[in-house]
């Protein structure tokens, strides 16, 4: 018999609201294991996606398989997972307890069974002695800790979570997310998580699924998504991204020559999002780098791997742990994270910028 690799599969999945089409034909599977990340701005069909696995909705067209079980078509509560919501969704007039407790009873576990299982979910989060505390004694952050506790507690085959984190502040989101991806590698349990923020996905995720529009524009690790994008959105929607226009001047068999106004800029053959095959001169094409990607000087330094261009300053400022520099380049605003600053700059400061061909993207306009 052939071990079953996925844990979970879609295939095909189409789905539509009225005249809305949300999910356009999609196919998706998760590892064994894994913690898969569904990332995208709102509306993209991510939670839909989610809805699907859950079996809260069922596709118009296409199926779903749970460990190589077609399940399009059974109940949420017969596939065996847990699922955390945004809002918590803790039982207010239960304790933390008898939160927990709720699904072990409708799994029919013994009593002593369950204390023992209780007591290890609630070690897990760090929540232990707060037993006998009801959701409205706790804060944001205990909250959705219990609320991962009791989707754990049942020891599901599929953890779902869908924007665990959006109501937390800054600091607690951080630390929850830590703790998040620290229990799923302890407890090895297949994880797809839901979240519209690309730093959650790209520091908590093994792998990243990128959608927009019902469709999936990439799926790869975080740090293939965030320094290999495959397509113009992903490239926008992860991190910041500078763009400017130009004109292939020449191709060989290691890179494109852009015209961009009346300097020369030269991209590796391997950044050219789509096929570097379907460039020709004379093609209008956009450029891409990310800001901290660029370097700044007060003087054009030698180096044979870097180009530098002559820029003027437009603004200035002080993140903390680097600066953000505003230039102008060709007459269009091009943005620097650096974290060196020479104290002489100032606003309409010239500046000399440069940067390795190989932090260039090039797509066909």
């Amino acid at each position: 018999m052939q071990a079953i690799q996925n844990d979970v599969e879609i295939k095909g999945a189409f789905k539509q609201f009225g005249s809305n089409v949300v999910l356009n034909g999609i196919n998706l599977d998760v590892k064994q294991g894994e913690l898969l990340t569904l990332l995208g701005p709102s509306g993209c069909g991510k939670t839909t996606t989610l809805n699907l696995i859950a079996g809260f909705l069922e596709a118009d067209e296409g199926d779903v398989f749970i460990k190589g079980k077609k399940v399009t078509k059974t109940p949420p509560y017969k596939r065996d997972l847990g699922m955390v919501f945004q809002t918590y969704s803790l039982f207010p007039h239960m304790t933390v307890y008898e939160n927990l407790d709720f699904g072990l009873k409708l799994r029919k576990v013994e009593k002593s069974e369950r204390g023992r299982k209780i007591a290890q979910a609630l070690e897990l989060v760090k929540m232990s002695g707060l037993e006998n505390r009801y959701p409205r004694e706790l804060s944001g952050g205990q909250r959705q800790r219990v609320a991962i506790a009791r989707a754990l507690v049942v020891e599901p085959e599929l953890l779902l979570l869908d924007e665990p984190l959006s109501n937390l502040d800054a600091k607690l989101r951080h630390e929850l997310r830590a703790e998040i991806k620290r229990l799923q590698k302890e407890i090895g349990v297949t994880t797809i998580f839901v979240t519209h923020d690309q730093e959650e996905a790209l520091s908590m995720s093994d792998r990243v699924v990128v959608m927009n529009a019902g469709k999936i524009e990439q799926i790869s690790s975080p740090t293939s998504i965030y320094n290999h994008p495959e397509t113009e959105f992903v490239f926008n929607f992860i991190g910041k991204s500078n763009s400017f226009e130009g004109t292939i001047a020449s191709i060989d068999s290691r890179k494109i020559s852009v015209l961009v106004d009346d300097e020369i800029a030269h991209v590796d053959l391997e950044n050219v999002m789509g096929s570097y095959r379907a460039c020709r001169m004379g093609d209008q094409v956009k450029l891409y780098i990310r800001p901290e990607k660029i370097q700044i000087s007060s003087s054009e330094r030698t180096s044979s791997s870097l180009e530098f261009h002559k820029v003027k300053i437009t603004q200035m400022n002080y993140l903390g742990t680097s600066w953000e520099v505003d230039v102008s380049f060709k007459g269009k605003p091009l943005q620097i994270l650096t974290p060196s600053f020479d104290t002489t700059w100032r606003q309409g400061s010239e500046v000399y910028i440069g940067w390795n061909p190989c932090d260039l993207m090039l797509i066909k306009k």
